[in-house]
């Protein structure tokens, strides 16, 4: 009896084994479907690291990635390969670090694995040198440019074609666009043109799509810097600049301004303030300092403190706020007071009142979206020209104690709306794409913005939004103008004929429209301590309301 046993132990043992390759062959191919998908979530620019985390009581807003083609809608849960749709995989060997490449069969397409991304490092001299910058009207602006938009082949995909991906996910344009951008040569599968949009998608393929990328204005005031050692860089942030490359903005950002005119290169941000938010903005320079700072920010040992000019008179004494906050919509960036939202606290001291604003001083102690802001709009005293929580849009008491008489979708409806009519939807991060019908929010179900909404935005939009579109062209003869075009220099070419924005006469912003009340002061840690000036708006004596 015990012969028998042994002998059937041994066998259990050795079937074991002989399973393990199998096991390891399939874990394997789900990994690496992961790591395609997680590479596919990057900022477009290769190199580019990804925003950090939230660590600041107002900063949120700007977080949005570059996609590869426009804005696409919000899938179902992303389905992991099956071995039989990407490439095959055979179990890893004693020697799993060095993975050969497969050779395919004759007209069989290669697929290779995903590149390594360079951990640490932000954007080089190859990246600032896209386009330039000019001023005009107390703007900065950018040149439009070429750029390719980057991105791996998400799991959703693998087995569809690409006339499928862009029918289903890509709908800002209208499929005559991608295939006359084929005709074109704008788009790559595998570092290889595209001649056909019914290709199936495999596991890691590498897509590639070059655009005619133009970028919203921004205020020209000059990015100043208060500090620097071997350690960190720390500057006075203007307001309507975003901090890192997101959405629609990439040169007119914190990160590439300090790279192509001050040369600060490779820096890490530490934490990040709203694009319409002024003050003080750390980066480091190494990612063992990154690291340090970003410990003492677990550890709560550092002190963030803003001032803000307010409606009204504010209260005397010292108020604190503890109302909760949720997120209505990530893709417009929008908060409000709500029971099921994250707990968070401000404490708020008036500093001055004129008789018609006060200024206060902010203290969060806690880093949520828009966190100092939706607490002013709870408070009855919203920051005087904010364009999202000072709005009529949340009805006649503009959301004072979390009342808000209508739905999520409403909401959202009539915010888009009013920047629409005042040609301002960068305010809110959008543009006229992104009301493509059919386009749902990226956010919760409980509040999406409404189909029957977009529709109507969208077949309203040309007559609100005062933007001109010339007559339109043919798509096939401006594919055929792109291909000549394609034999010349195209980074000196600032008009495109597959371009819509190049058909687009926008009015500029004035100024004084890019800046919102509301300034970090000062940043402090243990061991350092950075304050800013005192912008001209919260001064004692201003008289600007």
């Amino acid at each position: 009896m015990r012969l028998g046993n042994r002998w059937w132990l041994g066998r259990l043992v050795l079937w074991c084994f002989d399973s393990l390759p199998l096991c390891c062959a399939r874990t394997w191919g789900g990994c690496r479907g992961r790591m395609a998908e997680t590479l596919s979530t990057g900022v477009g620019a290769a190199g580019g690291l990804r925003a950090p985390a939230q660590q600041n009581g107002d900063g949120g807003s700007d977080a949005r990635g570059e996609p590869l083609l426009g804005p696409p809608e919000p899938a179902g849960p992303v389905a992991e390969p099956t071995p039989g749709s990407g490439e095959q995989t055979s179990a890893p060997t004693a020697d799993a670090g060095k993975r050969k490449k497969r050779r395919g069969a004759a007209g069989e397409r290669v697929v290779p694995p995903p590149k390594k991304r360079r951990t640490g490092v932000s954007f080089g001299d190859e990246h600032f040198a896209e386009t330039s910058y000019y001023f005009e009207g107390g703007l900065r602006k950018v040149r439009p440019y070429y750029f390719d938009f980057r991105t791996y082949c998400k799991g959703r995909w693998v087995g569809h074609s690409l006339l499928h991906v862009f029918s289903t996910e890509f709908r800002a344009q209208p499929l005559a666009y991608y295939e006359a951008a084929v005709r074109a040569g704008r788009l790559h599968l595998n570092e290889q043109p595209v001649h056909d949009l019914s290709v199936l998608l495999k596991d890691n393929d590498f897509l590639r799509n070059t655009v005619h990328r133009h970028e919203p204005p921004v205020t020209a005031e000059p990015v100043r810097l208060l500090a620097e050692n071997e350690d960190v860089v720390v500057v006075d942030k203007p307001s309507s600049i975003p901090v890192h490359p997101c959405g629609r903005f990439r040169h007119n950002t914190v990160i590439f301004i300090l790279g192509k005119e001050h040369q600060l290169k490779e820096l890490h941000p530490l934490h990040r303030l709203d694009r319409l938010t002024s003050g003080v903005l750390m980066f480091a320079k190494t990612a063992a300092v990154s690291e340090r700072i970003h410990e003492q920010v677990r550890d709560r040992q550092l002190e963030k403190e803003y001032v803000c000019r307010v409606e009204g008179e504010f209260p005397a004494e010292e108020v604190t706020c503890k109302e909760p906050i949720l997120v209505v919509s990530y893709k417009v960036g929008v908060c409000r007071v709500d029971p099921q939202g994250k707990p968070c606290e401000t404490l708020f001291q008036r500093l001055s009142y004129n008789g018609h604003s006060s200024v206060v001083r902010c203290r969060p102690l806690t880093g949520r979206t828009h966190q100092i802001r939706v607490h002013l709009q709870f408070l009855g005293h919203p920051i005087l020209n904010d364009p999202i929580y000072n709005s009529v849009a949340w009805g006649p008491s503009r959301g004072r104690g979390g009342h808000i008489p209508k739905t999520d979708e409403e909401l959202l409806r009539d915010l888009v709306a009013e920047h629409q009519a005042k040609q301002s939807l960068d305010v809110l991060d959008l543009c006229e794409s992104d009301l493509a019908p059919g386009l749902p929010d990226s956010t919760a179900s409980s509040s999406q913005l409404a189909k029957d909404s977009l529709e109507e935005l969208t077949t309203t939009a040309q007559k609100t939004d005062g933007v001109v579109e010339a007559a339109p062209q043919d798509l096939g003869t401006m594919a055929l103008a792109s291909e000549k075009a394609a034999e010349t220099d195209v980074t000196d070419q600032e008009t495109d004929p597959l371009c819509t924005e190049c058909r687009l006469v926008r009015q500029d912003p004035l100024p004084q429209d890019l800046v919102m009340f509301l300034h970090a002061l000062c940043y402090k840690g243990p061991d350092f301590e950075y304050v800013s000036p005192m912008p001209a708006w919260a001064q004692d004596d201003w008289q600007g309301d």
